[in-house]
């Protein structure tokens, strides 16, 4: 009987820890209920309560009922912020990548140009910047082909971060000739 005890009374605490949390939902949404319905609160506002309300009161009762089991809440914190911080560090370790491929599926989303479309990059509007044919899109780059130089040199081509949303692009329709450099 003694080894059910050890069983019986954390199973029957959690238990009391989890109707505990139903009622406290239950009481919240009632009271945000009644004050939306008094004071004329936009529905919207009344949901968002109820639903920051019940995610609090759940992970209070959560780290309530893993108190009673026996698991420490500092080791909790420990193994969060654990994880939270290799989380960042790998989202800003390639956040260069990541926004080149975001960037990429706007192109073919939004397609601000096409390929073998004669496009250029503009820095401040006026001023001249990267020209090109556009030979490739990839997930990384994009390719263009730049104008034949006039004493001759063969062409040669650039592969562009996709930073075409940061920067104004011209374009070329149709099958007209390059033009000049």
């Amino acid at each position: 009987m003694h080894q059910w005890l050890g069983v019986l009374v954390p199973g029957a605490q959690v238990l009391l820890i989890l109707l505990t949390m139903r009622l406290v939902q239950l009481l919240a949404r009632r009271l945000i209920g009644r004050v939306a319905g008094r004071y004329d609160l936009p529905p919207d506002l009344a949901m968002g309560l109820r639903r920051a309300i019940n995610l609090v009161v759940m992970l209070a009762a959560m780290l309530a009922a893993l108190n009673v089991l026996g698991v420490s809440a500092g080791v909790l914190w420990g193994a969060f912020t654990g994880f939270a911080t290799v989380g960042a560090v790998a989202f800003f370790a390639a956040w260069s990548v990541l926004s080149n491929i975001f960037c990429t599926f706007l192109i073919f989303i939004t397609r601000p140009f096409r390929l073998h479309e004669m496009i250029e990059l503009l820095e401040n509007g006026d001023k001249p910047g990267l020209k090109g044919k556009v030979m490739d899109i990839n997930l990384l780059y994009t390719t263009l082909q730049e104008p034949e130089a006039f004493d001759g040199a063969p062409t040669t081509s650039i592969q562009v971060n996709n930073w075409f949303f940061q920067r104004s692009i011209r374009r070329w329709r149709g099958t007209s000739p390059m033009p000049p450099g």
